[in-house]
């Protein structure tokens, strides 16, 4: 042992026990689980306790042995019984973030190809102008949005001088499209970096030794540039998809009716409602339980790819 650590040491210059570089990242870690664990438990207390009946305010239970789980079989029960209000809220929010990270991936992918492949002097300018959005506010930009999509909005007048439309579209009465559209606006740039981040790593040689075995662009693309950046395809997706899954503020700006509500105006609107504080709790440790599932598959993934390439 003694000799493997003077080994060791005398190949790096100086011998540091195993704890050093790990302890670099303990006041982080330590950060992040304070900040995680306690509203965490928080939550938990919310959703296990009552209310008062006379301020109807929430009323947390902080000993888990005297928690109350009536909460949830109420919340179930509008979720999937047979008078359930909430299910439909949550299969829209499936089919909109679906739709809207599939849009995502299909305008962000070419974008960071092009980025990543063929910019050449032009792709630290590119970049800034795809991190460019990050600069505004998230709100400034849907009030924008919603300046361009009112009756004598810009996009109403364009649509009108060039005879597409014959009268201007009510697009912030309710349509999905918007809302769907306004997700994509929204997250599209972090569909971007992390699919640029991983076409950027796969080294050039490997597509031209594609090139010189006779396969086409097309064959070279879908036999070797596709499986390899796999892995950022599934973390643009979750990055893109995991804050969707929670929004309410793009659906409140550009439609704000319950046609088109979604989980998180639901949450929203059961922690501003007096006596709901409770069921709110709930839908966030639904949601939580929603997340967590594609989070797994992608730490999943990504450990099986790590051992596929270091064998």
């Amino acid at each position: 042992m003694k000799q493997g650590r003077a080994r060791t040491a005398g190949r790096e210059g100086v011998w540091y026990p195993r704890w050093f570089w790990p302890s670099f990242a303990a006041p982080g870690v330590l950060w992040l689980a304070v900040l995680f664990l306690v509203p965490f438990y928080v939550v938990l207390c919310v959703a296990f306790g009552t209310f008062d009946p006379i301020f109807r305010q929430p009323v947390p239970i902080w000993n888990p042995a005297q928690w109350y789980p009536g909460t949830f079989g109420v919340v179930f029960h509008q979720i999937f019984g047979p008078n359930a209000f909430l299910g439909p809220p949550f299969i829209r929010t499936f089919v909109y973030v679906g739709i809207a990270s599939a849009v995502c991936l299909l305008i962000g992918y070419p974008v960071a190809y092009y980025v990543a492949r063929y910019a050449g002097r032009r792709k630290g300018l590119l970049l800034v102008l795809l991190i460019a959005p990050f600069w505004i506010s998230y709100m400034m930009r849907m009030l924008a949005w919603v300046n361009l999509l009112e009756s004598d909005g810009l996009v109403n007048k364009s649509l009108t001088f060039f005879h597409v439309i014959g009268q201007p579209v009510s697009w912030l009465s309710g349509k999905p499209t918007t809302v769907v559209l306004g997700l994509v606006y929204g997250y599209i740039p972090y569909m971007i970096i992390p699919l640029f981040a991983g076409l950027d790593r796969i080294d050039t040689n490997l597509l031209e030794a594609s090139r010189d075995l006779g396969a086409s662009k097309v064959r070279t693309f879908v036999r070797v540039t596709l499986p390899m950046s796999k892995q950022a395809i599934l973390a643009g997706m979750v990055i893109v998809a995991l804050p969707m899954f929670g929004d309410y503020f793009t659906n409140d700006l550009l439609s704000g009716a319950p046609s088109t509500s979604m989980i998180g105006n639901l949450i929203d609107d059961a922690v501003g409602t007096p006596g709901q504080g409770s069921i709110g709790a709930v839908l966030v440790l639904m949601l939580m339980i929603i997340l967590i599932l594609p989070m797994l598959y992608y730490v999943w993934s990504t450990a099986r790819a790590t051992r596929e390439r270091v064998a």
